[in-house]
């Protein structure tokens, strides 16, 4: 009776458990059986999430906006300068189309063939008044002829004197035509050579030494007798003067013996053939072909080279 009281009480609690409880009576009596048998845990029932595009998109525009916000005007500023570049080059197509100057479109056709036409030009395609004002300085420096091979000429200068007086002259200069920045600086920086070196006393015929020396043997230089040697200067020089295809120099040899007149033509020489074409060239004389006094002017071809 108390084994089955015992029994009792313990299927009564596996059942509380949820164990599902055998009992065999036929053993009862020899051997006690008891199974217990464990239920298996059922699976995992899936769990379905949804989720609202719309809330996601408006959550993002939100974050976007945010984030805009954050960055301030920058972002907003760039897209200004963008839409303003943008209208500026839709202008300037239009008007290139419509308001276009004639001669404007035959620079840009010359250039498919002129490499000198298109680096005098450069960027400024598409811009009338940059094209014109690179046409105007490249005429302003080297003249009106882009085809200009030989800038020389093949015709010797004449040489004329009248009254010149060594100390107070005017040495004139008379061009094939007006000449341009470039040709200023070629004659000036050939006068400036010239007075500099009269200056230091170059041209001093009294020591010339290695002229009549033979040079097939080591010549003999005596510096004593160099050095005791009266010594001669150019005294003062102006500037050089043009006005149209006439230039000047006013000169004052002071004790420069006139041999210096013969390196200075002998230098001109070669710069009129090579370089620059000099018709004609007056020692003396006050006033030569259309020149002008007191006018100084650049509107009326005025133009000058300091020395």
């Amino acid at each position: 009776m108390a084994c089955g009281c015992c029994w009792r009480w313990q299927w009564v609690e596996a059942k509380s458990m949820g164990l599902q409880c055998c009992y065999s009576s036929s053993a009862a009596k020899t051997k006690t059986s008891l199974t217990l048998r464990f239920p298996l845990p059922s699976p995992p029932r899936p769990v379905s999430v949804s989720v609202s595009v719309s809330a996601l998109s408006d959550d993002n525009s939100r974050t976007a906006t945010n984030g805009e916000d954050i960055k301030g005007s920058g972002t907003t500023a760039r897209r200004r300068r963008l839409l303003k570049v943008r209208e500026e080059k839709q202008q300037r197509e239009y008007e290139r189309l419509h308001n276009y100057p004639a001669w404007a479109k035959v620079l840009e056709n010359a250039c498919r063939d002129d490499e000198e036409l298109r680096g005098v030009l450069g960027d400024s395609l598409g811009n009338p008044e940059l094209m014109r004002k690179r046409v105007e300085d490249r005429v302003r420096r080297k003249g009106r002829d882009f085809q200009k091979s030989k800038t020389g000429s093949v015709l010797a200068f004449k040489v004329t004197f009248r009254n010149f007086n060594p100390i107070d002259s005017f040495i004139w200069f008379e061009l094939f035509g007006p000449p341009s920045d470039r040709d200023v600086n070629l004659i000036g920086n050939v006068i400036q050579s010239w007075y500099v070196m009269g200056r230091l006393g170059a041209f001093n015929s009294s020591n010339l030494q290695m002229t009549n020396s033979s040079m097939e043997f080591d010549p003999l230089y005596d510096a004593e007798k160099g050095f005791k040697v009266m010594p001669s200067s150019f005294h003062d020089i102006s500037d050089v003067e043009f006005q149209d295809n006439w230039g000047r120099v006013w000169v004052d040899l002071g004790t420069c013996d006139y041999f210096a007149i013969d390196v200075l033509l002998n230098c001109l020489t070669v710069l009129s053939s090579e370089y620059l074409g000099i018709q004609q060239i007056v020692f003396g004389g006050r006033r030569m072909g259309d020149w002008e006094e007191g006018m100084t002017s650049p509107e009326y071809g005025y133009k000058y080279f300091k020395i």
